[in-house]
């Protein structure tokens, strides 16, 4: 349940310490991470407590894992002021910290 809920505390820590406008847009899209727990709709059974999701469910794979990093990457970088996802990368940006907070904290659950 602690593991649940830091999910939302740690999203509502960032926003209220790093946005003073825009804070449930920023809130939300961070939260938006939650959508790659989609793939334990592909195991048996769905939700297990013992069981580590990093390297389990094809979204928490390590594959992915690098394509959340590298989009985290990307929308930091930019070139003369320009960036590769244009007025989105503000947008893109908190979706990729979300889902480093995500597996992060996925990862945590984790006994190696």
């Amino acid at each position: 349940m602690l593991h649940i809920a830091l999910h939302f505390v740690i999203p509502l820590i960032i926003v209220a310490v790093f946005f003073s406008a825009n804070r449930l847009r920023a809130f939300l899209l961070l939260l938006s991470a939650f959508v790659i727990d989609l793939d334990h709709l592909l195991a048996d059974p769905v939700y297990d407590p013992m069981r580590c999701s990093i390297g389990f469910h094809p979204l928490h794979s390590k594959f992915a894992i690098g394509c959340y990093v590298l989009l985290f990457v990307l929308s930091c970088s930019h070139q003369a002021g320009r960036s590769l996802f244009g007025r989105y990368r503000p947008s893109v940006n908190l979706i990729a910290i979300g889902l480093g907070i995500h597996i992060v904290l996925d990862a945590l659950d984790c006994r190696f």
